[in-house]
């Protein structure tokens, strides 16, 4: 009797282990088959198409499906992806989703990432998609930009898929010099991915220009706050101004600026950095407000403004070019709120085990969109949201935001890690967190988001 109970809790304990496919040390172990998918529309190339077969050999991606279809035919087919997955036998472990489409016809993208989030068979688990623009006639296509991923997949095996990418936009940034062509990738994941099955590491010291941002010149913040009717925002005020002086920061702050006022300021701190006298090395920008039903920050007058245009300001600062760009949105981006999807394991196992905790349905997807030449791309960006698009973001009365107050404990822990790395381990800590909103006697689960077009390793502390 004694060994049938060991070996039902041993049992359940893989089964456990298997669903959360993340580590304890913030580490995904991608166990199980690795799924590749790829949609493309007429009128893409066949050279591009053709160059994946590298991009999969070197992540480790065999079971390979690829259909062509129109663009207004992806939501079904990855619909009936997601079904397969969902009734075959055997685990997945990672799957990489692959769009391609002529320059302008891919749009509303996040529908198909909300579709694949669905399936019951990644829950946990690592989803990559990789967003291609091309056409037949353009004079950029993005076969360059996927043999060159293959290849700095192939080379460094033990570097984590972020890094890989960061490295690879400094590539092309350096090959497409003069163009505007800039990629970017979005990320909701909630620890390190290495799909070189070797023990992931950090990049190797390295003297090239390319391998990490020169801070050594000035370092400018400004912090915009809304804190009238925002019980808590005060505590993330102070917290963050107290790190960004222990980082080296010169802080502006700001509270409850009307709309117009958030763009006067803006418009201020880049002629001020236009201004100065020797090099500024990196700018961080702030911006703490309620949100409107796409993602606009209301100002003090309940007037609205686009944050994308305060990002496309700071952009447009001559001092500012070739260095890093970090903007901080405490803000809502829409009305969804996201109850999470709580562990597979039968609800009598939780006596004896340590469950795993439920996670965000939008956690643990990573986007990488590659345009032409001409695209709308900002390079040296980096853009850290506190809420997935289109969900609410939370805030405590009496501590403040878990968005704020887990970045500075993190940030406060190691001040000299790879600063996209360490705003992954805040999207962990935070995906752990349940949150008990003031609209609802249930608890919530919230998902933050990394929007980052570096071309280098970002460092705030040497």
């Amino acid at each position: 009797m004694a060994f049938l109970v060991s070996g039902t809790l041993q049992a359940a304990a893989q089964l456990a282990d298997t669903w959360d496919s993340l580590g304890r040390q913030g580490k995904y172990r991608v166990r199980g088959s690795r799924v590749a998918l790829i949609l493309s529309s007429p009128g893409v190339s066949a050279a591009a198409a053709a160059a994946l077969d590298g991009v999969f050999q070197a992540l480790g991606f065999e079971n390979c499906e690829k259909r062509k279809v129109s663009v207004q035919s992806f939501h079904e087919e990855l619909s009936l992806f997601r079904e397969q997955l969902d009734i075959q036998r055997g685990a997945v472990g990672c799957v990489l989703v692959v769009l391609m489409a002529p320059s302008g016809q891919l749009r509303r993208p996040q529908l198909l990432v909300q579709e694949l989030s669905r399936c019951g068979a990644l829950q946990g688990c690592p989803k990559i998609f990789l967003l291609l623009s091309s056409d037949l006639k353009a004079a950029w296509e993005p076969e360059a930009f996927l043999t060159g991923l293959g290849e700095i997949c192939s080379q460094h095996p033990h570097w984590s898929l972020l890094q890989l990418l960061t490295e690879l936009f400094c590539r092309v940034a350096e090959e497409c010099a003069g163009d505007t062509y800039c990629p970017f990738f979005r990320t909701s994941l909630r620890g390190t991915l290495c799909l070189g099955d070797v023990e992931p590491r950090r990049p190797e010291s390295d003297s090239r220009p390319s391998a990490q941002y020169d801070l050594s010149g000035t370092r400018a913040a400004l912090l915009l706050a809304v804190i009238q009717d925002r019980l808590g925002a005060e505590h993330d005020v102070a917290a963050l101004v107290d790190l960004c002086q222990a980082l080296g920061f010169k802080v502006i702050l700001r509270t409850d600026p009307t709309a117009q006022a958030f763009r006067e300021e803006l418009v201020q701190f880049r002629e001020k950095l236009d201004a100065h006298k020797g090099p500024v090395s990196c700018a961080l920008l702030a911006l703490m407000a309620h949100g409107g039903p796409q993602g606009q920050l209301l100002g003090v007058d309940g007037q609205e403004v686009q944050s994308e245009m305060l990002v496309q300001e700071l952009n447009c600062c001559q001092a500012l070019r070739g260095r890093p760009k970090v903007f901080l949105l405490q803000a809502c981006r829409g009305g969804n709120r996201d109850p999470g999807v709580g562990p597979r394991a039968l609800p009598w196992y939780r006596r004896w085990l340590r469950a795993p905790p439920g996670i965000p349905t939008q956690a643990d997807v990573l986007q990488v969109h590659v345009d032409a030449p001409g695209s709308t791309g900002q390079a040296d960006i980096l853009i850290f949201y506190s809420a997935a698009e289109g969900c609410v973001a939370y805030r405590d009365e009496e501590k403040g935001s878990d968005f704020v107050q887990t970045l500075v404990e993190v940030m406060r822990a190691n001040p000299g890690g790879d600063f996209i790395e360490l705003l992954t381990e805040v999207n962990r800590r935070v995906c752990e967190l349940d949150v008990l909103g003031p609209d609802s006697v249930e608890r919530r689960k919230a998902c933050l988001e990394i929007r980052s077009s570096l071309r280098r390793r970002l460092c705030l502390q040497n």
